[in-house]
């Protein structure tokens, strides 16, 4: 909102601090100015005045107040004393002129008017122009500029109505008598504004209205028809309170904003009418000597007195953090209009009490609150003490649940793998996929769709989903989700944790082991040893539900106790999905949270190098890789640092009936480095302990 520098300078007589720095003062203790810039002779200072002090800084006069609280120097309120100066013609009286009714005295709670003849309508003095063309406003005519000065002065609309064009009273005792009448505008109801557009009203919308038609938008726009012009000699001058919500709604159901409107909004002090109204009846006076008739109309039913509370001295100093001595706090409340008196305290009571008058336009200053903000952003908020905490600071007690499943997330994250996050419910559709019945699952009683329909008995069924709609844009996907699952056993339902991964290939389905070194990345790291892989043995139970394949999946246990699955999705479960091929790991997270461990057996690095030798060997079909590479790791003993399986094939070369398993061993001491001599006598020893078996050949 923009503010004149000269105008608020008129209501000190010591000279105000520089633009610069006043705006710099009010920055830091009421509002924001965002710009400063100088207009012909004055300075125009663009502040953003918050919405809660709309009632009393959306005028000149308030933003005085505030710089007389913030530099203690002494205001002078003129327009007050003009205001109180106007002079009323006894021969003339306003009750035989003008009656108003209020209609609706919820929206409109005080309606003032007053009427003035003889006026003189023309241009306005140079300075009551220039004060309009520094705030942004054309100057209209005399009549009209006093009404929106003394709005931007003191906050309060007005609006004046040529008396002689609105529509006399045709009945009753009150005939020939002008009848305004405050009321909600009847259903199609019209008017045309003074920028000459028609608006279509409606019964939420308050109106001006004579005995024929509306003659405003209350607190928005005049009508056109009794306007002001040249030919004006008597005017009705309003000012008056409505309802905030009442003109916020209006206003944004015509989608018409005014300067007016935007005041009304934020509401104002119904005790501001009178003195608006007597200060611009003075201003017509002086300017177009128009004579006031005597009496002021006004409609006020329930009168808003001054809110008192009291301010506890010590509350204020614990909420505020400051020492501020009372004589300060007496200062710096009666330098913004507050009424102070001292409570005496009660016998043997420390506690030191103020009473506070709270001046009707402050209706943001309700609570004991309200008083000690004002009091600390006029003292200052930047002169609170810093004062170090006195408490000790004690780390939180970790939470093991969280660190596993951040340590697990970030080792998958670090093997290439995306994490997701799935909804924790499938579809009928999808379970029936899987062979899971409705009676095996839980039902959800009031799903947001089909879709959701179950509570998820496995992380497996949406990561197959995921690659389903995103295996278009993707060569591979990997991706894992941590989350919990429901199962029904019996009566109860069982809610836990599970860890499930998926790699997807649409070139290579030789993914098995590029999975299983994840998983033994993932154990090694978490510190579990003791793993081996079993053969997958599905209880009748789960022979119902294949989910897996049954040749390409291993039970993963731990010690004789089974952690979780690793292998390919049935091919039956993939046609029906629509997705080629999918190989799954699928843990019990909570059993694997409890096997892990921090603490990890350091093996330090040998000095000595490495050497590398590839064996490969024919062995029947079923024979499993386990049983081999447990019969290498036997025979090389503590010389192998390592056995990587690198192929499987079993295709033309191959002997019918036989499969091709190839692998890297890796021989290292800690001691010394090996001789090719023990290497080869290391690499005879394992060939011979694998031919052992009489269906094994190791190729040469």
């Amino acid at each position: 909102m923009i503010f004149s520098y000269n105008w608020l300078q008129s209501f000190f007589k010591k000279r105000l601090p520089r633009p610069e720095k006043l705006a710099e003062l009010l920055t830091r203790h009421s509002f924001e100015v965002k710009e400063v810039k100088k207009f012909k002779n004055d300075w125009v200072l663009d502040i953003d005045v918050l919405p809660n002090r709309g009632p009393d800084c959306f005028s000149h006069l308030g933003v005085a107040r505030e710089i007389a609280a913030i530099t203690r120097m002494k205001m002078r309120i003129i327009c007050e004393l003009y205001a109180n100066k106007l002079r009323e013609d006894k021969r003339l009286k306003a009750k035989d002129f003008v009656n108003v009714e209020v209609k609706e005295k919820t929206a409109c709670p005080r309606y003032t008017a007053r009427v003035i003849s003889g006026i003189k309508v023309g241009s306005s003095p140079k300075w009551l122009k220039d004060k309009l063309e520094v705030c942004g406003l054309q100057s209209i005519n005399n009549i009209v500029d006093i009404a929106n000065f003394v709005m931007l002065e003191t906050g309060q609309p007005l609006h004046a109505f040529d008396l002689e064009r609105l529509e006399a009273d045709k009945r009753g005792s009150k005939r020939g008598l002008t009848r305004i009448v405050v009321r909600f505008a009847k259903g199609r109801e019209r008017i045309v504004t003074l920028d000459e557009k028609t608006y279509e009203l409606n019964p939420e919308i308050l109106v001006i209205a004579d005995t024929k038609r509306p003659i405003a938008i209350a607190g928005i726009k005049g009508g056109i028809m009794p306007k002001i012009d040249q030919k004006t000699k008597i005017v009705v001058l309003e000012s008056a309170n409505f309802n905030p919500r009442v003109i916020r709604q209006a206003s944004q159901k015509l989608n018409l904003k005014t300067d007016a409107s935007l005041r009304f909004e934020h509401g104002i002090d119904p005790n501001l009418t009178e003195f608006a109204i007597n200060r611009a009846a003075f201003l017509i006076q002086k300017i177009s000597n128009g004579k006031i008739t005597q009496g002021l109309i006004d409609f006020y039913p329930k009168k808003i007195l001054p809110k008192k509370i009291k301010l506890d001295l010590d509350y204020t100093k614990r909420l505020s953090g400051l020492e501020i001595p009372k004589k300060e706090i007496k200062s710096i409340l009666e330098s913004l209009g507050f009424k102070v008196a001292e409570v005496r305290p009660l016998t043997n009571s420390s506690t030191h009490q103020l009473l506070v008058e709270v001046p009707t336009f402050r209706l943001d200053i309700n609570l004991p609150e309200d008083l000690i903000e004002e009091i600390g952003r006029i003292y200052g908020f930047q002169r609170i003490p810093a004062h170090p905490p006195l408490v000790s600071l004690i780390p939180p007690e970790r939470n093991l649940n969280i660190f596993w499943e951040d340590f697990v997330k970030d080792v998958l994250k670090e093997a290439g793998f995306f994490e997701v996050y799935n909804y924790s419910f499938v579809s009928e559709k999808m379970a029936k996929i899987f062979g899971y019945q409705p009676k095996d699952l839980i039902e959800i009683e009031n799903p947001v769709s089909s879709e959701q329909k179950f509570l998820r008995p496995s992380l497996i069924l949406n990561l197959l989903k995921n690659v389903k709609d995103n295996k278009k844009k993707f060569e591979e996907i990997k991706i894992f989700e941590l989350g919990k699952i429901f199962k029904r056993e019996g009566e109860k339902i069982s809610e836990k944790k599970a860890l499930t991964g998926l790699i997807f290939k649409k070139e290579s389905k030789e993914t098995f082991f590029e999975l299983k070194g994840v998983c033994d990345l993932l154990f090694e790291k978490m510190g579990i040893s003791n793993l081996w892989y079993d053969s997958y043995q599905p209880t009748p139970e789960e022979s119902k539900i294949s989910i897996w394949h049954p040749k390409k999946c291993a039970e993963i246990k731990i010690d004789h106790q089974e952690i979780g699955f690793l292998g390919e999705i049935s091919p039956k479960i993939l046609d029906n999905v629509g997705i080629e091929n999918a190989i799954v790991f699928d843990f019990d997270f909570e059993k694997l949270q409890k096997l892990a461990s921090e603490e990890h057996e350091f093996r330090p690095l040998s000095k000595y190098p490495a050497a590398i030798r590839d064996l490969a060997i024919l062995v029947p079909p079923e024979t499993k890789v386990e049983e081999v590479l447990s019969k290498i790791e036997i025979a090389g003993g503590s010389l192998i640092r390592d056995v990587d399986l690198f192929d499987i094939y079993e295709g033309e070369e191959i002997p019918e009936g036989k499969k091709n398993l190839a692998f890297h061993i890796i021989y290292q001491a800690e001691d010394r480095t090996l001789s090719s001599k023990e290497i080869d006598q290391m690499q005879e020893k394992i060939i011979e302990a694998l031919e052992e078996e009489p269906e094994w050949q190791v190729r040469k």
